[in-house]
């Protein structure tokens, strides 16, 4: 008879099935499937991107949303 496995989190359960390589205890790389912007603080990060030469991978799957 198989063991069950202790309850997850939804939150556990999302990390996980994005997981793309873990470095044992430490840091995980993540695939991240939705990317959603915010107006307030999206700039910063748009030009953190560009000084560092690199381009959002898929502009398709990222969502703006505005606040006010």
């Amino acid at each position: 008879m198989t063991r069950p496995t202790a309850p997850r989190t939804l939150f556990a359960k999302v990390w996980e099935a994005h997981i793309v390589h873990q470095l044992g205890d430490g840091p995980a790389l993540l695939y991240v499937d939705l990317h959603l912007v915010h107006e307030v603080t999206s700039p910063q990060a748009f030009g953190g991107l560009r000084g560092a030469g690199r381009r959002v991978r898929r502009p398709d799957l990222t969502l703006a949303t505005v606040d006010h």
